[in-house]
């Protein structure tokens, strides 16, 4: 298994006494599997990511990467988080470059990595089509594209996981809808174990194999779903299937605290109402 997480729950203390973010829970994750994290605010979703980066410890339980204890931040884990961090004062290029240029100083590596470094920076740089703005600054950016650098940044390290905290959450509808494209083809690409946060049920079911569902505060697995659809058939037109609206009422009902069949009013917003078939004229 290449991440197991047991018994990890948080729990925060401050003047108002202790706060219970999220239950214990159980979780494993396979080698190359893409799972997406999906629950109300505040349950605990970027908690679990930050404990499994190794950012923050857990109050109890353990998570393992590979039979190994994870017990700080390391280059086989990958953090995109959902407002770009690049550093403005960087170009692009050397942003993506940063964590190999930090990970050369710590391990005091060879000059003659640096040409194996650059075509690696390259390669993602083309693979996310910034190569030609590879000397731009992040101001110069429009968002889309900052986080395209962000994410070749993340993958640079060539990371065993990436986590990623709704990195897509401020981009405009295309603008999203282009780097789930750019992300489903990076996975396929490359197989990254991948954990994914995020509120977009319609995201979680087009980029993920498993969906795993949370209550309210403190957090607390509801379900974790296996998702149906061949990962090289997903595209944007999947929204429309059938099989795609059936999963997504049942993660709709887990999360409004219902069983999981469709109300009246899931059917309104998953667009299956027709005023004729309802008594409309």
């Amino acid at each position: 298994m290449k991440l197991s997480l047991r018994g990890v729950g948080k729990t925060y203390s401050g003047r108002r006494g202790e706060t219970n973010a999220l239950c214990p829970l159980d979780m494993d994750v396979r080698e190359g599997e893409f799972i997406s994290l999906v629950g109300p605010s505040g349950c605990g979703k970027s908690t679990l990511l930050h404990i499994v980066a190794g950012l923050e410890p857990p109050t109890v339980g353990t998570v393992d990467l590979d039979g190994e204890r994870v017990r700080g931040p390391g280059a086989e884990l990958g953090l995109m988080f959902q407002q770009q961090t690049l550093f403005p004062w960087l170009s692009v290029r050397d942003n993506v470059r940063f964590p190999l240029t930090l990970a050369n100083r710590c391990a005091r590596g060879r000059a003659g990595d640096a040409d194996r470094q650059a075509a690696q920076v390259e390669g993602l740089l083309r693979l996310v089509g910034l190569w030609d703005f590879r000397d731009s600054y992040p101001a110069e950016l429009s968002g889309g594209m900052q986080q395209r650098a962000a994410l070749a940044r993340a993958l640079v390290g060539q990371p065993e996981v990436l986590l990623m905290d709704e990195p897509f959450g401020a981009l405009d509808a295309q603008t999203r809808e282009e780097m789930q494209e750019l992300l489903l083809h990076l996975i396929q690409r490359h197989r990254i174990t991948t954990l994914f946060v995020t509120h977009d049920v319609d995201e979680a079911l087009l980029l993920s194999d498993r969906v795993v569902v949370f209550s309210e505060r403190p957090g607390r697995v509801l379900a974790s779903l296996d998702v149906t659809f061949a990962r090289a058939a997903r595209s944007s037109e999947l929204k429309l299937d059938e099989a795609f609206l059936h999963q997504k009422r049942e993660i709709l009902a887990l999360l409004r605290g219902r069983p999981r069949t469709a109300t009246q009013r899931d059917r309104l917003l998953l667009g299956l109402t027709n005023t004729r078939t309802e008594g409309g004229s």
